[in-house]
Protein backbone atom coordinates (compact mmCIF):
# COMPACT_ATOMS: atom_id res chain seq x y z
CA UNK A 1 0.00 0.00 0.00
CA UNK A 2 1.05 3.79 -1.00
CA UNK A 3 0.60 6.42 0.76
CA UNK A 4 -2.42 7.50 -2.51
CA UNK A 5 -4.04 4.21 -1.84
CA UNK A 6 -3.48 4.89 2.32
CA UNK A 7 -5.31 8.67 1.87
CA UNK A 8 -8.37 7.04 -0.85
CA UNK A 9 -8.57 4.07 2.37
CA UNK A 10 -8.92 6.53 5.26
CA UNK A 11 -11.45 8.72 3.41
CA UNK A 12 -13.85 6.48 2.02
CA UNK A 13 -14.11 4.20 5.55
CA UNK A 14 -14.09 7.60 7.31
CA UNK A 15 -17.32 7.84 7.92
CA UNK A 16 -16.98 4.45 9.78
CA UNK A 17 -13.82 5.64 11.70
CA UNK A 18 -15.90 8.74 12.92
CA UNK A 19 -18.99 6.51 14.04
CA UNK A 20 -16.74 4.44 15.60
CA UNK A 21 -14.87 7.12 17.68
CA UNK A 22 -18.74 8.53 18.50
CA UNK A 23 -19.49 5.54 19.70
CA UNK A 24 -16.45 5.27 21.90
CA UNK A 25 -17.01 8.76 23.23
CA UNK A 26 -20.30 8.10 24.02
CA UNK A 27 -19.16 4.62 26.01
CA UNK A 28 -15.89 6.46 27.87
CA UNK A 29 -17.76 9.81 28.69
CA UNK A 30 -16.47 13.09 28.87
CA UNK A 31 -15.47 15.72 25.72
CA UNK A 32 -13.69 14.01 23.39
CA UNK A 33 -14.33 16.84 20.24
CA UNK A 34 -15.20 14.23 18.01
CA UNK A 35 -16.55 16.48 15.20
CA UNK A 36 -14.91 19.72 16.63
CA UNK A 37 -12.89 21.82 14.35
CA UNK A 38 -9.24 21.32 16.21
CA UNK A 39 -10.03 17.64 15.15
CA UNK A 40 -9.70 18.45 11.53
CA UNK A 41 -6.88 21.37 12.01
CA UNK A 42 -9.48 24.30 12.38
CA UNK A 43 -9.11 26.79 14.91
CA UNK A 44 -10.53 30.09 16.23
CA UNK A 45 -7.87 32.24 17.92
CA UNK A 46 -4.05 31.93 16.81
CA UNK A 47 -1.70 30.07 19.15
CA UNK A 48 -0.06 31.24 22.00
CA UNK A 49 3.09 29.40 21.80
CA UNK A 50 5.95 30.49 19.78
CA UNK A 51 8.18 27.41 17.81
CA UNK A 52 6.59 25.38 20.41
CA UNK A 53 8.23 21.24 21.11
CA UNK A 54 5.43 19.17 19.90
CA UNK A 55 4.97 15.97 21.94
CA UNK A 56 2.43 13.67 21.25
CA UNK A 57 1.33 11.71 23.95
CA UNK A 58 -1.85 10.08 22.46
CA UNK A 59 -3.00 8.27 25.92
CA UNK A 60 -2.93 7.70 29.43
CA UNK A 61 -0.09 5.67 29.44
CA UNK A 62 2.16 7.57 26.90
CA UNK A 63 1.27 10.67 29.27
CA UNK A 64 2.72 8.96 31.60
CA UNK A 65 5.67 7.70 29.80
CA UNK A 66 6.34 11.00 28.62
CA UNK A 67 6.41 12.72 32.11
CA UNK A 68 9.92 13.01 33.01
CA UNK A 69 10.57 14.47 29.19
CA UNK A 70 8.15 17.01 29.43
CA UNK A 71 9.54 18.63 32.71
CA UNK A 72 12.86 18.41 31.68
CA UNK A 73 11.65 20.35 28.54
CA UNK A 74 9.95 22.86 30.87
CA UNK A 75 13.02 22.67 33.10
CA UNK A 76 15.56 23.87 29.95
CA UNK A 77 12.96 26.74 28.95
CA UNK A 78 11.20 25.09 25.58
CA UNK A 79 7.03 25.61 25.80
CA UNK A 80 5.15 22.25 24.92
CA UNK A 81 2.41 21.74 22.49
CA UNK A 82 1.52 18.14 24.40
CA UNK A 83 -1.44 16.38 21.58
CA UNK A 84 -3.49 14.03 22.20
CA UNK A 85 -6.32 11.52 20.88
CA UNK A 86 -7.96 10.59 23.81
CA UNK A 87 -9.90 12.18 26.36
CA UNK A 88 -8.26 10.27 29.44
CA UNK A 89 -4.81 11.06 28.03
CA UNK A 90 -5.82 14.75 27.96
CA UNK A 91 -7.15 14.81 31.33
CA UNK A 92 -4.19 13.32 32.88
CA UNK A 93 -1.79 15.42 30.96
CA UNK A 94 -3.76 18.58 32.75
CA UNK A 95 -3.51 17.33 36.00
CA UNK A 96 0.08 16.75 35.49
CA UNK A 97 1.03 19.65 33.88
CA UNK A 98 -1.92 22.13 35.16
CA UNK A 99 1.06 25.02 36.80
CA UNK A 100 2.50 24.66 33.08
CA UNK A 101 -0.57 25.66 31.66
CA UNK A 102 -1.83 28.27 33.72
CA UNK A 103 1.79 29.49 33.31
CA UNK A 104 1.28 29.66 29.48
CA UNK A 105 4.63 27.72 28.97
CA UNK A 106 2.28 24.18 27.51
CA UNK A 107 -0.95 23.43 25.98
CA UNK A 108 -2.91 21.00 24.71
CA UNK A 109 -4.28 20.04 21.85
CA UNK A 110 -6.39 17.49 19.60
CA UNK A 111 -3.64 15.66 17.31
CA UNK A 112 -5.59 15.64 14.03
CA UNK A 113 -6.91 13.26 12.16
CA UNK A 114 -4.56 11.94 9.59
CA UNK A 115 -5.89 14.00 6.75
CA UNK A 116 -3.45 15.54 4.33
CA UNK A 117 -5.72 18.45 4.92
CA UNK A 118 -6.28 18.22 8.54
CA UNK A 119 -2.65 17.81 9.27
CA UNK A 120 -0.96 20.27 6.81
CA UNK A 121 -3.59 22.71 8.66
CA UNK A 122 -2.18 21.21 12.32
CA UNK A 123 1.22 21.98 11.40
CA UNK A 124 0.49 25.47 9.89
CA UNK A 125 -0.86 26.54 12.88
CA UNK A 126 1.11 25.81 15.71
CA UNK A 127 4.69 26.06 13.85
CA UNK A 128 6.40 23.75 16.30
CA UNK A 129 10.17 23.61 15.54
CA UNK A 130 10.37 19.46 16.52
CA UNK A 131 7.92 16.85 17.09
CA UNK A 132 8.34 14.21 19.02
CA UNK A 133 6.16 10.75 18.97
CA UNK A 134 6.38 8.94 22.25
CA UNK A 135 6.38 4.56 21.98
CA UNK A 136 4.62 4.20 19.18
CA UNK A 137 2.45 6.87 17.44
CA UNK A 138 3.53 6.48 13.88
CA UNK A 139 0.77 8.33 11.02
CA UNK A 140 1.80 8.78 7.82
CA UNK A 141 0.35 11.88 6.59
CA UNK A 142 1.55 14.08 9.43
CA UNK A 143 4.88 13.20 9.41
CA UNK A 144 4.71 13.38 5.29
CA UNK A 145 3.74 16.97 5.76
CA UNK A 146 6.38 17.52 8.57
CA UNK A 147 9.19 16.71 6.37
CA UNK A 148 7.56 19.24 3.61
CA UNK A 149 7.35 21.71 6.21
CA UNK A 150 11.51 20.81 7.33
CA UNK A 151 9.74 19.79 11.12
CA UNK A 152 11.94 17.44 12.11
CA UNK A 153 10.21 14.33 14.15
CA UNK A 154 11.76 12.03 16.88
CA UNK A 155 9.95 8.83 17.83
CA UNK A 156 11.07 8.25 21.45
CA UNK A 157 11.16 5.59 24.15
CA UNK A 158 9.99 3.70 21.02
CA UNK A 159 8.78 0.00 21.65
CA UNK A 160 8.37 -2.39 18.77
CA UNK A 161 6.71 -5.61 19.11
CA UNK A 162 6.94 -8.69 16.71
CA UNK A 163 3.28 -8.44 16.22
CA UNK A 164 3.71 -4.14 15.21
CA UNK A 165 6.48 -5.49 12.64
CA UNK A 166 3.92 -7.65 11.12
CA UNK A 167 1.35 -5.40 11.08
CA UNK A 168 3.59 -2.51 9.35
CA UNK A 169 5.17 -4.93 7.07
CA UNK A 170 1.92 -5.74 5.74
CA UNK A 171 0.73 -2.23 5.15
CA UNK A 172 3.38 -1.95 3.03
CA UNK A 173 5.64 1.20 1.82
CA UNK A 174 3.27 4.06 3.20
CA UNK A 175 4.71 2.99 6.72
CA UNK A 176 7.92 2.09 5.26
CA UNK A 177 7.98 5.61 4.30
CA UNK A 178 6.95 6.73 7.42
CA UNK A 179 9.60 5.19 9.63
CA UNK A 180 12.40 6.49 6.69
CA UNK A 181 11.01 9.90 7.29
CA UNK A 182 11.94 10.44 10.86
CA UNK A 183 14.89 12.06 11.50
CA UNK A 184 15.98 9.91 14.94
CA UNK A 185 13.78 7.08 16.49
CA UNK A 186 15.24 6.55 20.21
CA UNK A 187 14.47 2.44 21.08
CA UNK A 188 13.69 1.00 24.37
CA UNK A 189 15.81 -1.92 23.84
CA UNK A 190 18.11 -3.82 21.12
CA UNK A 191 15.58 -5.88 20.01
CA UNK A 192 12.59 -3.03 19.83
CA UNK A 193 15.86 -1.45 17.43
CA UNK A 194 16.13 -4.34 15.32
CA UNK A 195 12.45 -4.95 14.75
CA UNK A 196 12.40 -1.26 13.92
CA UNK A 197 14.96 -1.21 11.41
CA UNK A 198 13.32 -4.08 10.12
CA UNK A 199 10.12 -1.89 9.33
CA UNK A 200 12.60 0.44 7.57
CA UNK A 201 14.04 2.69 10.05
CA UNK A 202 17.99 3.95 9.18
CA UNK A 203 20.12 4.16 11.90
CA UNK A 204 18.16 3.82 15.28
CA UNK A 205 19.33 4.31 18.69
CA UNK A 206 18.58 2.81 21.71
CA UNK A 207 18.05 5.13 24.51
CA UNK A 208 16.42 3.14 27.18
CA UNK A 209 12.81 3.49 28.54
CA UNK A 210 11.32 6.85 29.65
CA UNK A 211 9.19 5.11 32.41
CA UNK A 212 12.92 4.33 34.17
CA UNK A 213 13.28 8.44 34.47
CA UNK A 214 9.71 8.83 37.19
CA UNK A 215 9.29 11.34 39.29
CA UNK A 216 7.54 9.82 42.12
CA UNK A 217 5.57 12.90 43.67
CA UNK A 218 6.84 12.42 47.44
CA UNK A 219 3.31 14.15 48.85
CA UNK A 220 2.15 10.61 47.70
CA UNK A 221 4.64 8.78 48.56
CA UNK A 222 4.19 10.16 51.80
CA UNK A 223 0.48 9.79 52.39
CA UNK A 224 1.00 6.53 50.99
CA UNK A 225 3.36 5.30 53.64
CA UNK A 226 1.39 7.37 56.19
CA UNK A 227 -1.67 4.99 55.32
CA UNK A 228 0.36 1.44 55.47
CA UNK A 229 1.82 2.37 58.71
CA UNK A 230 -1.68 3.28 60.36
CA UNK A 231 -3.18 0.50 58.82
CA UNK A 232 -3.79 -2.45 60.94
CA UNK A 233 -2.97 -4.95 58.45
CA UNK A 234 -0.93 -5.58 55.05
CA UNK A 235 -2.22 -4.39 51.40
CA UNK A 236 -1.60 -6.21 48.55
CA UNK A 237 -2.48 -3.66 45.23
CA UNK A 238 -4.01 -5.35 42.07
CA UNK A 239 -2.96 -2.29 40.05
CA UNK A 240 -4.79 -1.45 36.21
CA UNK A 241 -6.79 -4.56 35.75
CA UNK A 242 -7.99 -4.07 32.38
CA UNK A 243 -11.88 -5.71 30.96
CA UNK A 244 -12.18 -9.15 32.19
CA UNK A 245 -9.52 -9.37 34.92
CA UNK A 246 -11.58 -7.91 37.32
CA UNK A 247 -14.16 -10.92 37.33
CA UNK A 248 -10.85 -12.93 37.88
CA UNK A 249 -9.47 -11.54 41.00
CA UNK A 250 -12.69 -11.18 42.96
CA UNK A 251 -13.13 -14.73 42.34
CA UNK A 252 -9.63 -15.29 43.41
CA UNK A 253 -10.30 -13.29 46.43
CA UNK A 254 -13.45 -14.91 46.97
CA UNK A 255 -11.51 -18.32 46.97
CA UNK A 256 -9.27 -17.36 49.85
CA UNK A 257 -12.14 -15.42 51.91
CA UNK A 258 -13.95 -19.44 51.63
CA UNK A 259 -10.72 -20.99 52.51
CA UNK A 260 -9.42 -18.41 55.22
CA UNK A 261 -13.50 -19.56 57.15
CA UNK A 262 -12.90 -22.95 56.37
CA UNK A 263 -9.33 -22.37 58.92
CA UNK A 264 -11.64 -20.29 61.60
CA UNK A 265 -9.48 -16.86 60.23
CA UNK A 266 -10.87 -13.47 59.53
CA UNK A 267 -9.36 -12.59 56.08
CA UNK A 268 -10.01 -8.99 56.22
CA UNK A 269 -8.13 -8.80 59.81
CA UNK A 270 -5.38 -9.91 57.90
CA UNK A 271 -5.14 -8.17 54.57
CA UNK A 272 -6.62 -5.05 52.59
CA UNK A 273 -6.81 -5.68 48.67
CA UNK A 274 -6.48 -2.52 46.49
CA UNK A 275 -8.19 -3.21 43.09
CA UNK A 276 -7.44 -0.27 40.32
CA UNK A 277 -9.13 -0.53 37.51
CA UNK A 278 -6.87 0.83 34.38
CA UNK A 279 -9.28 3.14 32.75
CA UNK A 280 -12.05 5.57 35.50
CA UNK A 281 -14.79 4.97 32.74
CA UNK A 282 -14.74 1.55 34.01
CA UNK A 283 -14.33 2.33 38.12
CA UNK A 284 -18.61 2.08 38.69
CA UNK A 285 -18.05 -0.92 36.54
CA UNK A 286 -16.18 -2.54 38.87
CA UNK A 287 -17.96 -1.48 41.76
CA UNK A 288 -21.36 -3.33 41.04
CA UNK A 289 -19.29 -6.12 40.57
CA UNK A 290 -17.95 -6.04 43.38
CA UNK A 291 -21.34 -5.48 45.14
CA UNK A 292 -22.74 -8.51 42.92
CA UNK A 293 -19.98 -10.85 44.60
CA UNK A 294 -20.93 -9.70 47.85
CA UNK A 295 -17.41 -8.47 49.26
CA UNK A 296 -16.96 -5.87 51.50
CA UNK A 297 -15.36 -2.34 49.87
CA UNK A 298 -14.94 1.02 50.32
CA UNK A 299 -14.38 3.80 47.17
CA UNK A 300 -11.23 5.92 47.18
CA UNK A 301 -13.57 8.27 46.22
CA UNK A 302 -15.35 8.07 49.84
CA UNK A 303 -12.42 9.19 51.76
CA UNK A 304 -12.38 12.87 49.92
CA UNK A 305 -13.98 14.40 52.54
CA UNK A 306 -11.65 12.93 55.41
CA UNK A 307 -9.18 15.74 54.70
CA UNK A 308 -6.89 13.22 52.82
CA UNK A 309 -4.77 12.57 55.57
CA UNK A 310 -3.49 8.72 55.88
CA UNK A 311 -3.70 7.70 59.03
CA UNK A 312 -7.87 8.95 58.77
CA UNK A 313 -8.34 6.95 56.02
CA UNK A 314 -6.79 4.09 57.98
CA UNK A 315 -8.72 4.43 60.59
CA UNK A 316 -12.10 4.71 58.50
CA UNK A 317 -11.53 1.45 56.69
CA UNK A 318 -10.58 -0.39 59.51
CA UNK A 319 -13.44 0.46 61.95
CA UNK A 320 -15.63 -0.36 58.68
CA UNK A 321 -13.42 -3.90 57.91
CA UNK A 322 -13.57 -3.50 54.22
CA UNK A 323 -11.66 -6.10 52.71
CA UNK A 324 -11.36 -4.24 49.10
CA UNK A 325 -10.03 -0.54 48.70
CA UNK A 326 -11.49 0.09 45.25
CA UNK A 327 -9.14 2.75 43.70
CA UNK A 328 -11.57 4.75 41.68
CA UNK A 329 -8.87 7.88 40.99
CA UNK A 330 -6.77 8.83 38.75
CA UNK A 331 -2.53 10.02 39.56
CA UNK A 332 -2.25 8.33 42.55
CA UNK A 333 -0.68 5.37 41.70
CA UNK A 334 2.68 6.07 43.74
CA UNK A 335 0.74 6.58 46.60
CA UNK A 336 -0.83 2.97 46.24
CA UNK A 337 2.60 1.88 45.35
CA UNK A 338 3.58 3.52 48.35
CA UNK A 339 0.76 1.96 50.96
CA UNK A 340 1.45 -1.62 49.53
CA UNK A 341 3.42 -4.47 50.81
CA UNK A 342 2.97 -6.78 47.58
CA UNK A 343 1.76 -4.81 44.13
CA UNK A 344 0.33 -7.20 41.35
CA UNK A 345 0.32 -5.72 38.16
CA UNK A 346 -2.43 -6.41 35.43
CA UNK A 347 -2.74 -6.12 31.92
CA UNK A 348 -0.80 -9.66 32.22
CA UNK A 349 -3.44 -11.66 33.06
CA UNK A 350 -5.43 -11.77 29.54
CA UNK A 351 -4.09 -11.39 26.38
CA UNK A 352 -3.54 -7.48 27.19
CA UNK A 353 0.22 -7.39 27.25
CA UNK A 354 0.99 -6.18 30.46
CA UNK A 355 1.27 -2.94 31.79
CA UNK A 356 4.22 -0.88 33.32
CA UNK A 357 5.48 -2.39 35.77
CA UNK A 358 8.61 0.28 36.92
CA UNK A 359 7.10 2.19 39.18
CA UNK A 360 5.91 -0.17 41.32
CA UNK A 361 9.83 -1.39 41.16
CA UNK A 362 11.13 2.15 42.09
CA UNK A 363 8.29 2.56 44.58
CA UNK A 364 10.45 -0.14 46.30
CA UNK A 365 7.41 -2.72 46.40
CA UNK A 366 7.64 -6.32 45.27
CA UNK A 367 6.09 -7.34 41.90
CA UNK A 368 4.23 -9.72 40.49
CA UNK A 369 3.00 -10.53 37.02
CA UNK A 370 1.02 -12.62 34.76
CA UNK A 371 1.51 -14.56 31.74
CA UNK A 372 0.92 -12.04 28.88
CA UNK A 373 3.47 -9.16 28.98
CA UNK A 374 4.51 -8.57 25.22
CA UNK A 375 4.46 -5.14 25.60
CA UNK A 376 6.78 -4.94 28.00
CA UNK A 377 9.00 -8.08 27.60
CA UNK A 378 12.40 -7.00 27.88
CA UNK A 379 11.66 -4.58 31.76
CA UNK A 380 9.53 -7.82 32.58
CA UNK A 381 12.36 -10.12 32.17
CA UNK A 382 15.22 -7.84 33.60
CA UNK A 383 12.83 -7.19 36.81
CA UNK A 384 12.72 -10.64 37.29
CA UNK A 385 16.33 -12.04 36.48
CA UNK A 386 17.35 -8.69 39.21
CA UNK A 387 15.01 -10.39 41.92
CA UNK A 388 12.71 -7.67 42.13
CA UNK A 389 9.59 -9.43 40.34
CA UNK A 390 7.57 -12.81 40.20
CA UNK A 391 6.10 -14.25 37.46
CA UNK A 392 2.84 -16.10 38.19
CA UNK A 393 0.15 -18.10 35.87
CA UNK A 394 -3.19 -16.94 36.73
CA UNK A 395 -4.96 -14.59 38.98
CA UNK A 396 -5.45 -16.93 41.26
CA UNK A 397 -1.81 -18.02 41.89
CA UNK A 398 -0.98 -13.97 42.22
CA UNK A 399 -3.38 -13.76 45.07
CA UNK A 400 -2.04 -16.92 46.80
CA UNK A 401 1.79 -15.93 45.77
CA UNK A 402 1.28 -12.32 47.34
CA UNK A 403 -0.49 -13.87 50.40
CA UNK A 404 2.59 -16.17 50.71
CA UNK A 405 5.11 -13.47 50.25
CA UNK A 406 3.60 -11.41 53.02
CA UNK A 407 4.56 -13.84 55.48
CA UNK A 408 8.16 -13.72 54.07
CA UNK A 409 9.72 -10.26 55.35
CA UNK A 410 12.97 -10.42 54.53
CA UNK A 411 11.97 -11.93 51.31
CA UNK A 412 10.04 -8.97 50.54
CA UNK A 413 12.71 -6.46 52.01
CA UNK A 414 15.46 -8.17 49.23
CA UNK A 415 12.71 -8.06 46.33
CA UNK A 416 12.16 -4.44 47.26
CA UNK A 417 15.42 -3.01 47.07
CA UNK A 418 16.21 -5.27 44.46
CA UNK A 419 13.68 -2.78 42.40
CA UNK A 420 14.69 0.27 43.18
CA UNK A 421 18.70 -0.65 42.39
CA UNK A 422 17.20 -2.15 39.05
CA UNK A 423 15.61 0.98 38.17
CA UNK A 424 18.16 3.53 39.45
CA UNK A 425 20.75 1.14 36.60
CA UNK A 426 18.33 2.38 34.01
CA UNK A 427 17.42 5.92 34.09
CA UNK A 428 19.40 8.71 31.56
CA UNK A 429 16.72 7.55 29.04
CA UNK A 430 15.79 11.30 29.10
CA UNK A 431 19.30 12.99 29.43
CA UNK A 432 20.13 10.56 26.08
CA UNK A 433 16.81 11.94 23.89
CA UNK A 434 17.07 15.13 25.25
CA UNK A 435 20.63 15.81 23.97
CA UNK A 436 19.42 14.93 20.81
CA UNK A 437 16.31 16.78 20.35
CA UNK A 438 18.53 19.71 21.14
CA UNK A 439 21.21 19.02 18.24
CA UNK A 440 18.30 18.83 16.06
CA UNK A 441 16.83 22.50 17.40
CA UNK A 442 20.41 23.59 16.82
CA UNK A 443 20.76 22.36 13.30
CA UNK A 444 17.44 24.25 12.09
CA UNK A 445 18.65 27.43 13.52
CA UNK A 446 21.32 27.02 11.43
CA UNK A 447 19.45 25.92 8.32
CA UNK A 448 16.41 28.59 9.23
Amino acid sequence: MNRFVYNVGIYLLSPLLLSWMGWRARRVGGDWGVMSGPRFGRYDAASKLNKPVGVHAVSLGEVRAAQPFIEALLAQGDQVLLTHMTVTGRAEGARMFSQAIQDGRLQQAWLPYDFPGSVCRFLTHYQPCVGVLIEREVWPNIIARARQMRIPLLLASARFSDNALRQTLRLGSVMRQAYQSLQVVYAQTLQDAQRLEQAGVVGVRVSGNFKFDVSLPKEHIERGRAFAQALSRKMITIASTREGEDELFIEAIQKQITRAQSQGVSLEERVLFCLIPRHPQRFDDVARKLENAGVSYMRRSDFVQTGETGAVNARIITQGRQLILLGDSLGEMPRYYAASHVAIVAGSFLPFGGQNLIEACATGVPVLVGPYTENFNQAVFDAIQEGAALRVPNAEAAIQQALSLLDEPLRLARMAQAGTQWVSKHTGAVARVLTGLNELKALGEKLS
